[in-house]
């Protein structure tokens, strides 16, 4: 009998290929408790709200508690505050909305709390300066990668980098018509991940590749300033025939 574990035994022993997973074919994540780190931002506040909003239970994670409570009270739709470190330990899925300048210093101070927990990285590395926005790199490769380096006991993925915090936190809008590049090394998590990008209305989760390829994701987002800069608008991204 094969070793190779794209075949089964057929009748008779004989070798056949097991039928393909849907990709489309994702698990359950309605109860999975979701922290954003850096959710007293537009990014993460905007998130928090959507997946909340959604009936996920969330919690918004900051520096300082006080500021994460604001925060969550603002908000409503039983949404926590906490400071970083409790918002980490007590969510399944964290999802890291921090300031790029901040990334580094921030998953290096909570390693032990994010150990085994499935991490998703939004952070665009971008510089800004009288031409407009352009893309950082990180030594890394990419922000997702740090997260990776800094982070080897969790599963870390990428996405929700093209997403516009206006729209995100915008009561008036019930959808936001966009697709969402999820990265990762392992199916499993970024199937997870596309779930809980699916659970917003308007927002689909596509499988992007693995983290090797984060850096033209998030450098993306520059381009995106750039055309919401020309058009007056709230660009997002759709992919065609998937």
């Amino acid at each position: 009998m094969t070793n190779d574990a794209a075949h089964v035994a057929g009748p008779g022993g004989t070798g056949q290929k097991a039928p393909a997973k849907d990709p489309w074919e994702l698990p359950d994540v309605s109860g999975l408790v979701v922290g954003v780190l850096g959710g007293t931002g537009d990014q993460g506040r905007g998130l928090a709200y959507r997946l909340a909003k959604a009936g996920q239970p969330v919690i918004i994670g900051s520096r300082a508690a006080e500021r994460a409570q604001t925060a969550a009270q603002e908000l409503g739709l039983n949404i926590e505050g906490a400071d970083n470190s409790e918002c980490a330990r007590r969510s399944d899925v964290v999802i890291v909305a921090v300031p790029w300048d901040g990334h580094a210093k921030t998953l290096e101070s909570l390693r032990e709390e994010l150990a085994g927990k499935l991490v998703i990285d939004c952070v665009n590395p971008l510089g800004f300066d009288k031409k407009g926005a352009y893309a950082l790199k990180p030594e890394e490769g990419s922000a997702a990668e740090q997260a990776a380096a800094l982070l080897p006991d969790s599963r870390v993925t990428a996405a929700f980098h093209h997403l516009s915090a206006v729209l995100l936190q915008d009561p008036e809008i019930d959808e936001i018509d966009t697709d969402v590049m999820v990265l990762g090394e392992v199916r499993a998590d970024t199937d997870l991940v596309q779930a809980l990008a699916g659970r917003i209305p308007g927002m689909r989760g596509v499988f992007a590749g693995r983290l090797r390829n984060a850096h033209q994701v998030e450098s993306l987002v520059a381009n995106l300033i750039s055309v919401n800069r020309r058009y007056k608008a709230h660009a997002g991204l759709r992919v065609t025939d998937v």
